[in-house]
């Protein structure tokens, strides 16, 4: 019988039922914003990362003032004045407001981010020398994974000097080694064919792939440089895949590339 008045007593069952409508509330809420944020998305592709980003963060503050609220609930429950208690807040205001300075700048920093658009989740940035694609922004701090697996979480406001690479597009750039023999007009008419025929079939390019010229006369080759804009950090792929090309079509036409050679000579 005391177990069943324990239980059926207001201040036990009543937190959980509390707790229980915040999490209802704010599955509701994350469900609501998500659709609204869907929505615009279709209307602005453009700005996706933007929207998704900006989405990230109001789902974060609509968590924290439920968590807030939900918290209020459960004192005032067990009879603490929570209006006393909001009072006493504005007394004690400048203490917390030092205690919490660098929360508030983490905060500040973080919707400046958004809404100065600096970059958004699924940018590839670099942040103190840590470069990787931004996995999270939130109200405090800021996910950045790199390409090789590590995650580097850093707080909002020590994030000061940004580099962005997904904002703009890129430039693939490939020096190609040709033999001193070779005659470098027919050289270059053998890559401008070559260069044709990719600039149709390679996916991510902004422009055809243009030949610079003759960029340096080394040690054992004449290096030829060629660029091409590519889609934003599609650039290595692209400078793979015209290496590769130019390697198979020399060999087909017998053009040389220079390689080191080491001639070893047995003292008698």
């Amino acid at each position: 019988m005391k177990f069943i008045n324990f239980l059926i007593n207001p201040k036990i069952y009543l937190p959980v039922i509390y707790i229980i409508i915040g999490i209802i509330s704010f599955a509701l809420i994350r469900k609501i914003i998500v659709t609204v944020f869907k929505q615009r998305k279709r209307l602005s592709v453009k700005n996706n990362k933007k929207y998704n980003t900006l989405m990230q963060v109001i789902i974060d503050c609509i968590k924290i003032i439920i968590i807030f609220l939900v918290v209020l609930s459960i004192l005032s429950l067990y009879g603490i004045d929570v209006k006393a208690a909001l009072a006493g807040l504005g007394i004690i205001s400048v203490l917390i407001g030092l205690a919490f300075q660098d929360l508030f700048k983490d905060v500040i920093v973080g919707f400046s981010i958004i809404v100065e658009d600096y970059f958004s989740v699924g940018d590839t940035i670099e942040v103190a020398g840590f470069k990787g694609e931004v996995l999270h922004i939130g109200i405090k701090s800021t996910k950045i994974k790199r390409f090789d697996g590590p995650v580097m979480i850093i707080s909002n406001r020590n994030i000061d000097k940004v580099i962005n690479y997904t904002t703009t597009n890129s430039l693939a750039i490939v020096e190609i080694p040709v033999a001193y023999e070779e005659n470098i007009e027919e050289v270059e008419k053998v890559l401008n064919n070559l260069f044709k025929k990719l600039s149709k079939e390679l996916e991510h390019l902004q422009e055809d792939i243009q030949i610079w010229g003759v960029e340096e006369l080394g040690d054992s080759a004449v290096v030829i440089k060629v660029a091409v804009k590519t889609d934003s950090l599609e650039q290595f792929d692209i400078q793979r895949k015209i290496r590769k090309a130019v390697k198979q079509e020399f060999d087909k036409k017998g053009i040389k590339i220079p390689y080191t050679q080491i001639e070893v000579h047995n003292g008698k």
